[in-house]
């Protein structure tokens, strides 16, 4: 397969990229592309043998980490900075719980907004110190998803989490533009990652009902954001569209709902 032109690069290993959740799917997949473009990688996750078996990999380094302990992400910004300048932060770590709201334990919902909400905002404040302290800039990422954009029934929580952090993302690069920090927050439709094999049935439903991408798309698509002022990209672009409609006109479109659930219930059924 031919390799498309790579926009942005650093010297290599003159710049340390963060990667939280780091540690399999959509964040292994960012830490190998930072790796390909020149970043000294520290590999993140709270399963620290996860984090330490990818960042081998990629020939980083790594830390286990509670994303939702704003003094264990400032010493991870810390040790970055020990490796080099702190070029670059991408703040994915995040889980996946799907389900009917009601459906969701008390203990699921908390998790959701203190990893998916909390753990984004503890990581852009940790970032945006260690960058104004450096005075070099720096690229601040945010792994936000398509279902942040509109209602998304069976992932309600799930999708206003994500709905929270990419408004943060597009807040932060208004914030911060004077600190020459650029902001940039993705939204993938559904991913083949285990987090969304470990979602529930109906959840799984409503995401096989769009495109399933891969880690390394994402990744790249991300990536390719760095070093420009774009701050928000949905992947696949179209869908951005779609999911927008939810959002202007939710009694008309959520109406297709049952049939796109049903859709994405037959992928399922029909995988190998």
């Amino acid at each position: 397969m031919i390799r498309r032109r790579v926009a942005h690069r650093v010297s290599a290993g003159s710049r340390s990229a963060v990667v939280t959740g780091g540690g399999g799917g959509i964040g292994a997949a960012v830490a190998r592309e930072l790796a390909e473009r020149g970043y000294r990688v520290l590999v993140t996750d709270v399963d620290g043998a996860a984090a330490e078996k990818v960042a081998a990999a990629v020939g980083g380094e790594s830390m286990p980490h509670d994303v939702t302990d704003p003094e264990a992400t400032r010493a991870v910004a810390e040790h970055a900075r020990t490796l080099a300048p702190l070029g670059a932060w991408v703040a994915n770590a995040g889980l996946g719980t799907g389900g009917p709201l009601v459906d969701l334990s008390d203990a699921q919902a908390r998790a959701l907004v203190e990893v998916n909400v909390l753990g984004v905002v503890w990581s852009c404040r940790a970032a945006v110190e260690a960058f104004r302290a450096q005075g070099q800039g720096g690229e601040l990422a945010v792994t936000a998803s398509l279902s942040g954009l509109g209602p998304v029934p069976n992932l309600s929580l799930y999708a206003a989490t994500k709905a929270a952090v990419l408004s943060l993302a597009q807040a932060l690069a208004e914030e911060h533009r004077a600190d020459r920090i650029r902001v940039h927050a993705i939204n993938p439709d559904g991913v083949a990652t285990p987090l969304l094999s470990e979602m529930d049935a109906r959840a799984q439903a409503t995401v096989r009902s769009g495109v399933l991408l891969t880690p390394d798309r994402v990744a790249a698509e991300l990536l390719d954001m760095f070093g420009t002022s774009r701050i928000v990209k949905t992947v696949p672009t179209w869908r951005a569209v779609l999911a927008r409609a939810n959002t202007l006109a939710p009694s008309v479109t959520l109406r297709a709902f049952p049939v796109l659930q049903k859709m994405g219930a037959r992928k399922l059924t029909t995988r190998v």
